[in-house]
């Protein structure tokens, strides 16, 4: 989801300004329709929709018109994907709580990879993250609820702020759980805090302690969602386009 896509019309759909392009994608329980932008006469503008799973789907683009029927212009398949972000995001929503696979990212902490590839990572991950379905009952600490926030163990929060990953972080302190892990000892004895002073990642220790910090840049700030039901409308700020997902 996220990703802008393009729409190349042919000659004989280059039309008058009055016309109105959408896409309308339809999957197995969840359908969506986007609005677009024309950039120029032969050429539309949209963002790809969140959807909740990895599979095949169909795609009209439809034309409208005032005091006119709407037309189904063109139709195609399109595929959601499950890429290495997506799995990052499942693998890391499930090893909450669990010290062996948490133990385990920490090897990723050994190869620090470039500054840009970091941020790749960030957004793809926290991206990814958003779109899962998690549990109701998910936890940034794990399931095991009986454990006391004395008890050093490594989190999620650990993890995120280890590697530096900005969106990521701000992510879970969205979710249950999420502010509690700031207080958490590992076995070294470093909070989420600490690692982060001590890293020198001056934004994320911001973010961590300051009341009232800002999310950081990402695809989020430059959308606002409001849910209704089981309906949700997404504007796009960027690309001043908008996305009624419903649930079929």
């Amino acid at each position: 989801g996220d990703s802008v896509i393009t729409v190349q019309l042919s000659e004989e759909d280059k039309v008058e300004d009055d016309v109105v392009f959408y896409l309308v994608f339809t999957g197995s329980t969840v359908q969506h329709c986007t609005s677009t932008r024309k950039i120029n006469p032969g050429s539309l503008e949209t963002i790809s929709p969140g959807h909740d799973c990895c599979e095949t789907v169909k795609v009209a683009l439809c034309a409208s018109r005032e005091g006119h029927p709407v037309l189904v212009v063109a139709e195609e398949s399109f595929q959601f994907v499950q890429d290495e972000a997506y799995d990052a995001a499942q693998f890391l929503a499930t090893c909450a709580g669990n010290q062996q696979a948490l133990n385990f990212t920490r090897f990723l902490d050994r190869s620090r990879p470039p500054a840009a590839d970091v941020d790749f990572l960030d957004e793809k991950v926290a991206l990814a993250f958003r779109h899962l379905k998690l549990p109701a009952e998910w936890n940034v600490l794990g399931a095991d609820q009986s454990l006391t926030e004395n008890l050093p163990r490594e989190t999620l929060m650990h993890f995120a702020v280890r590697l530096g990953l900005l969106r990521l972080t701000w992510f879970l302190l969205q979710q249950p759980g999420g502010r509690g892990a700031l207080s958490i000892h590992n076995n070294e004895g470093a909070t989420p805090v600490s690692l982060a002073l001590e890293r020198g990642y001056q934004k994320l220790h911001q973010l961590l302690t300051e009341e009232g910090a800002r999310e950081p840049d990402s695809w989020s700030t430059l959308s606002h969602t409001v849910h209704s039901g089981d309906y949700s409308v997404k504007h796009h700020r960027g690309l001043g386009v908008y996305l009624l997902t419903a649930e079929a």
